[in-house]
């Protein structure tokens, strides 16, 4: 298991290794803190273009899931859930979002993640969005 911020992650020696995948099986909330739901965010900027190509697409939804944690307080220390939508989905596109998810978590508790493979997105030429559920601890929450 691994612990940070009052958070635990959980990968049972019963269930495969996620870890390469960029994710954990189990993550536990701390106590006494505040919950923070993210929408879907998508490969498009603040004016709503998307970028080009898929690993770009991925790239800029994880910044903007950064920019929607930092409004809130928190950072992608925090999130606890993803869920990854993706079109055209196939082990290569597996593969990069594992890695851009090892890349971005780093040391920090990867999250709980489901990924599910969607015909469409909202926007056409979107091929991914994240969404997260993420939460800070009592003691580190400020007012926002």
């Amino acid at each position: 298991s691994f612990r940070h911020q009052q958070t635990i992650a959980i990968n049972p020696a019963e269930l495969y290794d996620p870890t390469p995948n960029g994710y954990s099986h189990v993550v536990i909330a701390p106590a006494n803190a505040r919950w923070i739901f993210v929408a879907g965010q998508g490969g498009e900027d603040a004016s709503g273009l998307l970028t080009e190509g898929f690993s770009a697409q991925l790239q800029r939804c994880l910044n903007n899931l950064r920019i929607a944690l930092a409004a809130a307080g928190a950072s992608l220390q925090h999130v606890l859930r993803l869920t990854v939508l993706v079109v055209d989905h196939d082990q290569q596109r597996l593969d990069v979002i594992g890695e851009a998810l090892r890349k971005a978590w780093g040391d920090y508790c990867t999250p709980a993640c489901t990924l599910i493979p969607v015909p469409r997105l909202a926007l056409d030429g979107m091929l991914v969005e994240i969404d997260a559920t993420a939460c800070i601890s009592a003691t580190e929450a400020k007012a926002v």
